[in-house]
């Protein structure tokens, strides 16, 4: 495949309190800022807010759980309206700050993946963002019920992939609590991104290719190693003739 024009967006999820804001926000694309339920605050996204808009950033609102405790990572029983009422309630705030430059909507940890897989949450989700923020992209799990949820809503669609989270069978994430759900050697991360933006394919776990579209690239931006991660990637993207700009909808 010829990747000379080939785009992607590089997003990372900030404001979370890890410290590595600053440096992270000249590799990355796309900011995901946390809205002060499973991490930050009012303070920390103004202060996010700033640092993207200095770098040319594009930003988006990164609602999860109320549950800084468990870093809204711990799954919970909701209804369709519940969920939409804590991801209305969040994207509200962040939107006071950044107005029009607001730009897209991602969900976090335990929230994103239940909405990612359940019908009922995702119709929620979508319904109420394609009737409140119509013109937001929303940053959604390749080939997951939300982002199909979302298009016949008309809501504008960026397919997100993960550089350092293992998949499944038909291009499912393999659950957190599973012992290689995480890929830890940035090598194979690297490797896994370039075959995914590329060849529009992942490797399961068992071995298996399953088609995959990617827009965006997840660089989580709370690990010990996320800077030098970041620009080791976004340099062999560059190096393989792929633009890296914010994420366009589809």
């Amino acid at each position: 495949m010829d990747t000379a024009m080939k785009r992607i967006d590089l997003n990372c999820d900030l404001g979370e309190g890890a410290g590595h804001d600053a440096e992270l926000m000249p590799l990355i694309t796309s900011a995901n800022i946390a809205c002060g339920a499973h991490a930050g605050d009012r303070s920390t996204m103004i202060e996010t807010v700033k640092l993207a808009l200095a770098h040319g950033v594009a930003i988006g609102a990164h609602p999860g759980y109320f549950d800084l405790e468990n870093f809204g990572r711990r799954e919970r029983s909701i209804t369709p309206e519940e969920a939409a009422r804590i991801v209305v309630m969040q994207v509200e705030q962040l939107s006071e700050i950044a107005g029009a430059k607001l730009r897209h909507v991602k969900l976090h940890g335990a929230l994103y993946n239940q909405v990612s897989a359940d019908a009922a949450l995702a119709e929620g989700v979508a319904t109420e963002l394609a009737r409140l923020w119509p013109n937001l992209i929303l940053y959604a799990l390749s080939g997951s019920v939300l982002t199909r949820s979302a298009r016949v809503r008309g809501l504008r669609v960026a397919e997100e992939v993960f550089a350092d989270r293992t998949y499944q069978r038909e291009g499912q994430l393999t659950q957190r609590s599973q012992p290689n759900a995480l890929i830890t050697d940035e090598s194979v991360a690297v490797a896994q991104v370039m075959r995914m933006v590329q060849q529009g394919v992942v490797r399961a776990t068992e071995g298996s290719d399953w088609p995959i579209r990617a827009d965006t690239v997840c660089v989580h931006g709370d690990g010990v190693h996320a800077v030098a991660f970041a620009r080791r990637l976004r340099d062999e993207l560059t190096a393989a003739g792929v633009v890296l700009r914010a994420a366009a909808s589809h």
